[in-house]
C-alpha cells in the first residue's frame, strides 16, 4: 500500500529508531526510579533526549522538556496548567481539536473567555490575532502549520504583536520536524510536540517544552521518584509534571529521530515542497477536483471532488487503489467552516521526506482514472 497519511502518523521511521525502541524493550529498566545500573543507563538515556531537544528548538534547558504520550497531553497541560479564572485567550480558526477542546471545556465551566482569529486573504494575519488582544488576555495559542492546508503562520511576527507578557502557545504537530521552531528566536513560550509525526519517532511519544516564564501546574498527580514522602507535587521540572512511567522505548525513539531531523531537516523540507508542489500543478489541470493548499515544507495537500464526498474518495483510494489518504475534518472543524468545506471535509493526501514522485504519480494516477 502506499502510505500518504503522515500528517496522522510517519509512516516511515528509520532502522536508528527502531532499533532503539528494541533496545529498550530488551532493558525493561524503569528510569529515575531506581539506584541499579540498568535504572541509571535509562534516566542517562531519557535526560540525554531531553537535552537534545532543548537544542534542537533553542528551549530553555533539560528541565523544562516534559515528556507526554503524545501533542494532545502536550497541549492540554500547557492550557489546563496554566490558565486561571478569568482569563482571556486568543487563538485560530487553523487549530486542531486538541486546541479548540480545552479552551471550551474552559469556557463552560465559567473559567475562561477565548476569541478565535478567522482568515483574511486565506491566511491568518498577525495584525489579525493582536486585534482580538483584551487587557486580560493571558494566553495566545497558534497552529506551527495547519494540518489541513500545510498553511505556517508567521508565528514571529505574530509573537511581536502581542503584548509582552501574553503567553505564546505553540502547537508544534504538524510543523517540528520539518519548519525551525527556535523557541527563543521566535518568542515561544511553550512549544508541543508529536514525535510520531515529523520528528520520526514511534506513536507514544509526545513533549512539553516551555520558556522560563511560563510555569504550568500539574494536572496529573502520582509518583514521580523523587520526594516519596512529600504528599505534594514535587515543586521543580521536569518531576512537578511527570507522573507516572514515562514511555522508555518511545523516549529513546524520539532522540534518534531527533538526531536524524537536526541532520536532515532542509532536505526533507525541499523535497516535501517538490512533491507538495507537483500535486498542486497537477490538480490544476484537472476540473474536477479543487486544491486547498499551496506548496508546503509540511508534505500537506487538500482537495475535494466535486462528484464525490471526501470520505468516500479516500475509501475509493484505499480499496481501488491501495493508497492510504484521510478524508473528513481532520479534527479541525474551524478551519473547514472557513473554507466552506463543513461538514463533508476535504481529502488530506500527507507526504514523507522519504517519498518521491513515484507516490505523487500514483496518486494523480488513481485520482484520474476516478
Amino acid at each position: 500500500m502506499i502510505y500518504l497519511d503522515h500528517a496522522a502518523t510517519g509512516g516511515y521511521k528509520t532502522a536508528a529508531v527502531q532499533n532503539a525502541v528494541l533496545a529498550a524493550m530488551k532493558t525493561c529498566a524503569n528510569p529515575g526510579r531506581s539506584g541499579h545500573r540498568l535504572s541509571l543507563a535509562a534516566a542517562e538515556r531519557v535526560l540525554a533526549c531531553r537535552s537534545l531537544l532543548s537544542e534542537l528548538f533553542e528551549a530553555s534547558g533539560y528541565e523544562r522538556v516534559v515528556f507526554t504520550k503524545n501533542c494532545t497531553e502536550a497541549l492540554n497541560l500547557a492550557i489546563l496548567g496554566a490558565l486561571e479564572r478569568g482569563d482571556h485567550v486568543v487563538t485560530t480558526c487553523l487549530e486542531h481539536n486538541s486546541v479548540l477542546r480545552p479552551l471550551e471545556a474552559l469556557k463552560r465551566a465559567g473559567i475562561i473567555e477565548y476569541s478565535v482569529a478567522p482568515l483574511e486573504n486565506g491566511k491568518i494575519l498577525p495584525e489579525t490575532v493582536a486585534a482580538l488582544v483584551k487587557n486580560n488576555t493571558r494566553m495566545c495559542c497558534v497552529t506551527s502549520a495547519s494540518n489541513v492546508t500545510g498553511f505556517a503562520p508567521d508565528l514571529s511576527a505574530i509573537r511581536k504583536r502581542l503584548p509582552e507578557h501574553v503567553l505564546f502557545v505553540v502547537d508544534g504537530a504538524q510543523g517540528a520536524g520539518h519548519l525551525p521552531l527556535p523557541m527563543k528566536t521566535l518568542g515561544i513560550d511553550a512549544l508541543a510536540l508529536a514525535g510520531h509525526k515529523g520528528l520520526g519517532a514511534v506513536q507514544g511519544a509526545g513533549a512539553l517544552l516551555f520558556s522560563d516564564r511560563f510555569d504550568p501546574k500539574p494536572v496529573l498527580y502520582g509518583g514521580t521518584g523523587s520526594e516519596s514522602s512529600n504528599l505534594n507535587m514535587p515543586d521543580f521540572y521536569p518531576d512537578a509534571l511527570e507522573s507516572g512511567t514515562l514511555n522508555y522505548p518511545a523516549v529513546c525513539s524520539l532522540y534518534e529521530g531527533a538526531l536524524f531531523v537536526k541532520a536532515r531537516r532542509q532536505q526533507g523540507a525541499q523535497v516535501l515542497l517538490k512533491l507538495t508542489g507537483a500535486v498542486a500543478t497537477a490538480l490544476a489541470a484537472m476540473p474536477d477536483f479543487k486544491a486547498y493548499f499551496q506548496p508546503n515544507e509540511c508534505g500537506i495537500t487538500a482537495f475535494s471532488c466535486h462528484k464525490m464526498p471526501s470520505e468516500e474518495l479516500a475509501q475509493t483510494l484505499s480499496d481501488k487503489f491501495g493508497i492510504a489518504v484521510r478524508g473528513g475534518l481532520h479534527c479541525a472543524p474551524l478551519i473547514h467552516k472557513a473554507l466552506g468545506t463543513h461538514p463533508e471535509g476535504l481529502v488530506r493526501a500527507s507526504f514523507s521526506p522519504f517519498q518521491s514522485m513515484r507516490e505523487v504519480n500514483a496518486l494523480i494516477s488513481a485520482l484520474r482514472h476516478i
